[in-house]
């Protein structure tokens, strides 16, 4: 009925509402470290007595879909459970553990050794995965997310993905893109990458000799990166505001250029229009704040790791390599996992 974010930071609230979502301000007590998602509902709960039925999503599960949650809220609403929570089907194998200076040794706790069995050929057991857990008020009011009559929900292995410390982070990110939820609209294959030269295919250093000639420095890997993208059937074009013709020509890219571009963003959308493109098939890596209204355009963004603030904060993806480190291979692998998912979904 009614979709919101529980938030005590002003940039977060911005950012809800610009998605559509109605925001709740957490006090000061349940937004400590320490506070848990219970706390903070129950306070939202008072004050919002209309709500019968919470479904609380974990932001840190980027892969739910909404046929999930479809699926989940009937079976509260339809079918009389009390709570759902969402699990996902796992194959390992558990061992008791011995801690240091314990004299003993460790037992098998859900298999037998002597008739050890293929993980293939085993159903595994479910496990929660922290995606969602819905439950009615009574429930919450009492202090619990999970009571009464119960049911679990097992979601795909694919899309279950829970971020819990820094090394999750590079995980999701591939499953996102592999499995994620891309909204309503069919996904398009990216045709165009528009590059910012300085910063982004250079380090944005100019080394001047003593006769007074320009001299730049390119990562070999990120000529492979345009090849690579070229090969796929995508466009590569160059952009630069200062006039780089001759170094562009001593690098031999073949690529389409345009330099001494004082609006970017018009050279963007000529060339789109030209091409005859939606801007979701259009990818933008830039670097500085005259590239942050293309970013914003593109239907794939990226910046290097060493970017100004505005243009990472309009960036959709920030990559892990410098300017003229990498960065552009980088981003070319990540047009390419975006290629495999619209892949995936024609197939499906």
């Amino acid at each position: 009925n009614s979709v919101w974010v529980s938030t005590d930071h002003d940039e977060i609230e911005k950012v809800a509402k610009q998605f559509g979502a109605q925001v709740h301000r957490r006090s000061p007590e349940v937004s400590q470290d320490s506070s848990t998602s219970l706390e903070a509902i129950r306070e939202f709960l008072n004050h919002h007595h209309e709500v019968d039925i919470v479904g609380n999503i974990q932001a840190t599960s980027p892969c739910l879909h909404p046929s999930d949650l479809i699926k989940v809220a009937d079976l509260i609403q339809k079918e009389g459970f009390d709570s759902v929570f969402s699990v996902v089907r796992r194959h390992q194998f558990r061992w008791s553990e011995v801690k240091k200076g314990e004299n003993k040794m460790t037992e098998p706790q859900n298999l037998n050794p002597a008739k050890r069995y293929r993980r293939q050929d085993w159903p595994g057991e479910l496990y929660e995965n922290g995606s969602f857990y819905f439950a009615k008020r009574h429930l919450i009011e009492k202090g619990y997310l999970q009571g009464g009559k119960m049911a679990y929900y097992e979601m795909r292995a694919e899309h279950s993905v829970d971020i819990d410390i820094d090394i999750d982070w590079p995980i999701a990110e591939q499953r996102v893109l592999s499995f994620g939820y891309f909204g309503k609209e069919p996904l398009k294959e990216v045709k165009l990458l528009v590059c910012s030269i300085d910063g982004c295919l250079t380090n944005g250093r100019i080394y001047v000799t003593e006769d007074q000639k320009e001299m730049i420095s390119y990562d070999y890997r990120d000529l492979v990166g345009i090849n690579l993208l070229k090969k796929r059937g995508i466009q590569v074009r160059l952009i630069s505001e200062r006039d780089c013709s001759k170094t562009l020509s001593a690098m031999q890219l073949g690529c389409v250029a345009k330099v001494s571009a004082t609006n970017k963003l018009q050279v963007l959308e000529d060339w789109q229009k030209d091409i005859g493109l939606s801007w979701k098939e259009v990818a933008y890596l830039g670097n500085e704040e005259s590239d942050v209204e293309c970013l914003k355009k593109a239907g794939m963004s990226g910046v290097p790791a060493d970017a100004c603030a505005v243009a990472q904060k309009a960036a959709g993806y920030i990559c892990k390599s410098h300017g003229g480190c990498g960065a552009v291979r980088e981003f070319a692998e990540h047009i390419f996992l975006l290629l495999e998912k619209v892949n995936s979904a024609r197939k499906q």
